[in-house]
């Protein structure tokens, strides 16, 4: 059994019009929304032991953003092949993954991410095949599971989608948890 998560790169600046598209940072919304996902992964236990990133400024802080334990757990291959790539490409790159690796992580772009993760969508038995094709915002994740032992086993359609998440509904959830404790007046700290 393989798990793979493709993660579009968070929120990225257009502050700088003479900059390269290549070399475009995450701007604020996009440096808030990194780390909420990352909570996310760690809370599900969907911590990768490889981590394939485009060589892009977004996805590389992005990646940054996650958290250490990404940092600390996971191998990181920065590919320059990666950025803007074809769903052809970024199979190509999965392919060359180990096979040591049980959970792999992609972060990458649209609209070559999307389409990579239309690809490889089979079995959907939760419906979220649809909410995916009508739009894969930034700090977006997908999870695959796959019923192979090598992933140059991996092909189109093969994939078990598992969820997809956004980091905005994360974010959704962050706050009316914080307006209930509030409404609620507990602030959580035990009466003394």
């Amino acid at each position: 059994m393989k798990t793979l998560l493709l993660l579009r790169h968070a929120k990225s600046s257009w502050a700088d019009p003479g900059r390269a598209d290549h070399d475009r940072a995450l701007n604020a919304r996009g440096e808030k929304a990194a780390p909420v996902m990352g909570r996310f992964l760690y809370k599900q236990n969907l911590i990768p032991d490889l981590v394939w990133c485009s060589t892009a400024q977004r996805t590389v802080q992005t990646v940054g953003l996650l958290g250490r334990s990404f940092a600390d757990d996971a191998k990181v291959i920065y590919a320059r092949d990666m950025y803007m790539a074809t769903e052809t490409a970024l199979l190509k790159c999965l392919h060359q993954t180990h096979d040591e690796a049980a959970t792999v992580l992609m972060v990458g772009h649209n609209p070559g991410l999307e389409s990579f993760a239309m690809q490889l969508a089979g079995a959907d038995e939760n419906g979220l095949r649809d909410d995916m094709a009508a739009k894969y915002p930034t700090c977006a994740l997908c999870q695959f599971e796959f019923d192979v032992d090598a992933w140059g086993d991996v092909g189109w359609g093969q994939g078990r989608l598992a969820r997809f998440v956004k980091v905005r509904d994360l974010q959704a959830d962050i706050a009316s948890a914080t307006d209930n404790i509030s409404s609620d007046g507990d602030s959580g700290a035990a009466d003394t």
